[in-house]
């Protein structure tokens, strides 16, 4: 059960690395639409466990098949600049908290599989 202080700092990480993936990892990311969709803090409050749904921008899943080797190209440069985004959270979120804490990122494929049962349903 995640206490009132491990819910106020997930809620502050989500919409700060929102900002960050949307405003200023633009060049590092590439042409992707990234979205912070949920994120979970141990109750030490030293690990933040970030899962992202990434949506490649002027590619649609259907007539691409590539899609999920671009899923997984920009996950790695997520975690390549795992550092970076840290102290850019760190800038953000300095005084608010004091300890940053490691960042973990990690596929949110939910919309993937809703889409999935949706298609198999029509069928």
């Amino acid at each position: 059960m995640e206490t009132t202080r491990q819910n106020k700092i997930a809620r502050l990480i989500q919409q700060d690395m929102g900002t960050i993936f949307l405003k200023e990892m633009k060049p590092k990311l590439g042409n992707s639409l990234i979205t912070v969709t949920e994120v979970r803090i141990t109750p030490d409050l030293s690990i933040a466990r970030i899962y992202v749904s990434i949506l490649p921008i002027g590619t649609m899943p259907e007539t691409n098949p590539a899609v999920a080797a671009s899923k997984e190209t920009v996950m790695a440069a997520i975690n390549a600049n795992n550092a970076d985004l840290r102290r850019r959270l760190g800038m953000l979120e300095g005084k608010q908290l004091r300890i940053i804490p490691e960042l973990e990122f990690y596929l949110d494929e939910t919309l993937d599989k809703l889409e999935n049962i949706n298609r198999l349903l029509k069928q």
